[in-house]
């Protein structure tokens, strides 16, 4: 693609790097057969190629986000699948960023949505505030129905019954079992440790089960994804400098051998972190040097192998698993194979879900800023999990969690809690009244387990 930016544009880092991103498109199209909102709505500006053209001209022309620009970028999910289509490698991740910090920058929201994005900024980051929201939203439950669009949707989301705090997201190390053979930082998130506490404490078991001392850092806290994705560049940056401090510490105290994530839209960010900080001059190593030991949790449990199960009692039984692969996870960080490879290792059976290049809808607030949008998704998403007719919805992400979950009475786990029970973990919370937890592992299957390790 052609462009015509001025050389006083280009000594911004962020036009230069744009620049260099729009100049790599070829209008070739590829990305709107995988684009969901292009599958859904049919209009060329809510595709990728649509809203690279809209960004290039507003950032060429040097001027403010006008309504309809904001419409289609505001309808972008950020779920990426369009960079794994692309022949080209256009960076489209780096480039919406950028757009949707100038839209907030120059353009002037109607009030309620200024309030609404505000809320979301200040609550979401913040685990006890969340809490406490979702408390208030346990009484408006009942009553989501007669709430209009947004308000309707945020209390349809809230959890039928808030899970108590967990101990294990409180900084502090957890020992490896037997000799250490690692050490990793787990990022223990804000939204997750309020909704799904249970995932921390299988990704704590599950590692220290293999060797990995565990630490929780002081200071760590939100990745920064929820307001970097709505252009809130100062507490995104804010959040990324301060785990980029927390985790440095332990670097370089005790030593660091990963930066484990377990919820995929995190990593994707942490992993950027270098990108993000790259002309600070006192963050930008720091911050490569985090973003480079950045791991997913199924990344780093599938270059050790699993164990053989240590307790037979609690083995998990041999149950077909759809697995969905959150966008951020494939699509933003290129990890596929890790989480089903673990998981029939671990003695599931896997199914395909078709189309699973597909967004569930959830991407960040997205399913709380466009609910219709993202229940169109969510239903597509859930129809195609259904016809698989699994036992259990397995996958890598919160919100993929919270949004399936909604659309469907399929249990849905995260993918480190099944491998935590195969394992020798406890019976996974979700599971408890529908599968016997003193089942034992299927003979061929834990000798495939036993197989797998290092």
């Amino acid at each position: 693609m052609q462009t015509n930016f001025t050389l006083a544009q280009l000594a911004d880092p962020d036009v230069a790097e744009s620049e260099k991103i729009l100049r790599t498109c070829v209008h070739c199209g590829f990305c709107t057969a995988t684009c969901p909102t292009y599958v859904l709505l049919g209009d060329e500006l809510d595709s990728p190629r649509g809203r690279i053209y809209l960004i290039k001209d507003m950032l060429e022309n040097d001027r403010p986000a006008s309504a309809q620009v904001v419409k289609h970028i505001d309808r972008c999910l950020s779920c990426l699948s369009c960079m794994t289509t692309c022949p080209s490698g256009v960076h489209y991740m780096h480039l919406v960023d950028h757009a949707r910090t100038h839209i907030e920058r120059t353009y002037r929201r109607p009030l309620f949505d200024r309030l609404l994005r505000a809320l979301f900024a200040w609550l979401l980051p913040v685990p006890w505030r969340f809490r406490l929201a979702l408390i208030g939203a346990w009484f408006a439950r009942p009553f989501a129905k007669l709430f209009p669009g947004r308000l309707g949707a945020m209390l349809a989301l809230a959890p039928a019954a808030i899970p108590t705090a967990s101990r294990c997201d409180l900084p502090q190390t957890f020992p490896a079992e037997g000799p250490r053979r690692a050490r990793a930082a787990l990022m223990n998130g804000c939204a997750q440790q309020v909704l799904a506490p249970e995932i921390n404490e299988a990704t704590i078991r599950l590692l220290t089960r293999h060797g990995v001392e565990v630490v929780v850092a002081e200071g760590a806290g939100c990745c920064g994804a929820l307001t970097h994705h709505m252009g809130k560049e100062a507490p995104a940056l804010a959040s990324a400098k301060a785990n980029v401090a927390a985790w440095t510490r332990e670097l370089e105290g005790e030593g660091l051998d990963a930066v484990i994530i377990n919820a995929s839209g995190c990593g994707t960010t942490v992993k950027d972190y270098g990108f993000m900080l790259r002309e600070d001059a006192d963050w930008a190593d720091p911050a490569a040097r985090i973003s480079e030991l950045t791991k997913d949790i199924s990344e780093f449990m599938a270059e050790r192998g699993l164990a053989a199960p240590t307790a037979a009692p609690t083995a998990a039984p041999s149950l077909t698993v759809a697995y969905h692969a959150a966008c951020s996870l494939q699509h933003g960080q290129k990890v596929t194979a890790p989480p089903k490879q673990l998981l029939a290792a671990a003695g599931f059976q896997i199914r395909e879900v078709p189309e699973g290049h597909l967004c569930c809808g959830s991407a960040g607030t997205y399913n709380l800023l466009q609910p219709e949008i993202a229940r169109r998704l969510r239903d597509r998403k859930v129809a195609n999990i259904e016809s698989t007719a699994p036992d259990v919805i397995a996958t890598g992400n919160i919100g993929c969690m919270t949004q399936i979950a909604s659309g469907s009475r399929i249990p849905i786990l995260h993918t480190v809690e099944l491998l935590d029970w195969a394992t020798g973990g406890p019976l996974p919370r979700a599971l408890a009244g529908r599968v016997q937890a003193g089942v034992e592992m299927p003979a061929a299957a834990a000798e495939q387990v036993r197989a797998s390790r290092p």
